[in-house]
C-alpha cells in the first residue's frame, strides 16, 4: 500500500480529477495548500509598498492506492497537471503501514478498496 501525495496548480485540479477517473482512481483528499519552489513566488505593490509574496496557492491530493495502482495513479496525475512550465508541482510516494476502514473494520488493502 502507498500514499500518493500531490501538490498542483488549483486550476489543474479539474484536470488530474478527469485523468484520475480515466485510471479507475475516484477515492481522494484534496486540500488547499500554500508553498513555494523554484518558482520562489512574485512581487507586488500594494497601497505603494512592495511585497514579497513567496507562498503561492496549491491543491494538495492524498491518494491511497494499493500496489497494482501507484503507476497509473501517478501517470494519471502527471498528465493532467503538466504544463511544462516552473511551478507544475511534486509528487510524493510514502510506504502506508496500515488502513483501517472505520465503518467495517477492514484493514489492508481491503480497507482502500
Amino acid at each position: 500500500m502507498k500514499l500518493i501525495v500531490a501538490y498542483i496548480q488549483p486550476e489543474k485540479l479539474s484536470d488530474v480529477k478527469q485523468e484520475l477517473y480515466r485510471a479507475d482512481v475516484y477515492k481522494m483528499s484534496v486540500t488547499n495548500a500554500l508553498g513555494c519552489g523554484q518558482q520562489r513566488g512574485y512581487k507586488e505593490s500594494y497601497r505603494g509598498v512592495d511585497m514579497e509574496v513567496n507562498l503561492l496557492k496549491k491543491v494538495r491530493l492524498e491518494i491511497a492506492v494499493n500496489e497494482d495502482f501507484v503507476k497509473p495513479t501517478v501517470d494519471a496525475i502527471v498528465k493532467g497537471a503538466r504544463t511544462g512550465e516552473i511551478g507544475d508541482g511534486k509528487i510524493l510516494i510514502i510506504d502506508l503501514v496500515e488502513c483501517i476502514r472505520i465503518r467495517t473494520g477492514e484493514t489492508g488493502g481491503n480497507a482502500i478498496g
